[in-house]
């Protein structure tokens, strides 16, 4: 699939199929994070794959935001640790992650881990130090068959893009 396509076609997935994800694949999702760029080149990440069923099933207890990472066949944590800009990089990583997953069939959604009390559980279940921070648990699988969305409807491109100057047009 090429860049475009994937882009365009990329849904969000909270259903998924027990069927575990190839090692391959989770290899080529890892190498995305990777080679995603940082701020100065920092690479301030660390990313920990989650495939033991009682895990999963805990973290989706623990993330009312998430609980369909318990329904997964596995998660990527992703942490940063003393990053300048741990958002942004942690956001260009997860988004290639999300992309090389969608070329080879498998879905996504990301689930925010904003309580504080959800972020100390999921710390201490994964071993995370205290001062490191947890961006998301991103729950991977192929989607669970069902009826899709053709597609998500999108502003026009009037609405959204300017040209040289806030609100004159881009065409």
């Amino acid at each position: 699939m090429d860049v475009y396509q994937c882009i365009r076609s990329r849904r969000t997935v909270r259903e998924f199929k027990p069927d575990p994800v190839p090692e391959d694949v989770i290899l080529k999702i890892l190498q995305a994070a990777r080679w995603s760029p940082s701020s100065s080149n920092t690479q301030a990440w660390h990313f920990i794959v989650i495939q033991d069923r009682n895990t999963l099933t805990t973290l989706g207890e623990i993330c009312s935001q998430g609980r369909f990472i318990g329904q997964a066949p596995m998660a990527v944590a992703i942490v940063m640790e003393n990053a300048p800009r741990p958002q942004l990089d942690a956001g260009r990583a997860l988004q290639q992650m999300e992309l090389m997953a969608w070329s080879h069939g498998v879905g996504t959604c990301f689930a925010g881990v904003r309580d504080p009390a959800q972020q100390v559980a999921v710390k201490e279940l994964l071993g995370i130090a205290e001062e490191m921070e947890l961006i998301t648990v991103l729950p991977f699988g192929y989607p669970a068959e069902g009826p899709r969305k053709k597609g998500t409807p999108r502003k026009p491109m009037e609405e959204i893009a300017h040209r040289e100057r806030f609100g004159q047009p881009y065409r």
